[in-house]
């Protein structure tokens, strides 16, 4: 072969390898440990979790690059490939000055600042909680699996603006963008 074909191997091989391995290196307070993660595609973002097959539920963990005022989101959908139906997470900066971890379901685009509300899911969340730390916010949670399916919807968010102290709409582009199917046991995003 020739050296360039053979450096362009190896380039792109050592491409591949980094974009694969950008999240296997993050760690988390309480020396939360996580089987598997994906750098998602889009807003400097990632998921990583344990998926437990005997009883149909995941602890996940997403980070989000954000600025301590703005606030991230990460939702599954069950029912849809996009945000409405998402049953989300919010978290973002609480009055108290810690943050704030909300669960709230967007039934549609028109969304008000009213609709931001602290809820139950349409699944079973049995444990969340978010912090903010050099420069990314991460939401914790250990919910069930809707349907008791592994391949789930999910979407992903960010922003900077609020009204009346809740999250209150985000950008175009690639926030448009930000969703993906994810195989909870096999990691394959689609």
């Amino acid at each position: 072969m020739k050296p360039a074909v053979i450096f362009l191997c190896l380039f792109l091989s050592a491409l591949h390898h980094c974009a694969a391995q950008s999240c296997v290196n993050d760690t988390f307070s309480g020396d939360k440990l996580y089987a598997s993660c994906s750098s998602l595609p889009y807003l400097n973002a990632s998921l990583h979790w344990n998926y437990h097959p005997s009883n149909g539920t995941v602890d996940v963990a997403y980070r989000a690059l954000q600025t301590s005022d703005g606030w991230v989101a990460w939702a599954i959908n069950p029912d849809g490939s996009g945000m409405i139906g998402a049953n989300a997470f919010l978290a973002f900066p609480g009055s108290n000055g810690a943050v704030t971890v909300y669960t709230t379901q967007f039934s549609s685009y028109g969304v008000q600042p009213s609709d931001v509300k602290d809820e139950n899911l349409t699944f079973a969340v049995y444990s969340r909680e978010s912090e903010y730390s050099d420069g990314y916010y991460t939401i914790y949670a250990t919910l069930e699996l809707p349907r008791n399916d592994t391949k789930q919807n999910t979407v992903w968010q960010a922003s900077t603006t609020f009204s009346d102290g809740v999250p209150y709409g985000h950008p175009s582009g690639d926030h448009y963008l930000s969703k993906t199917s994810l195989d909870f046991l096999t990691g394959q995003l689609e």
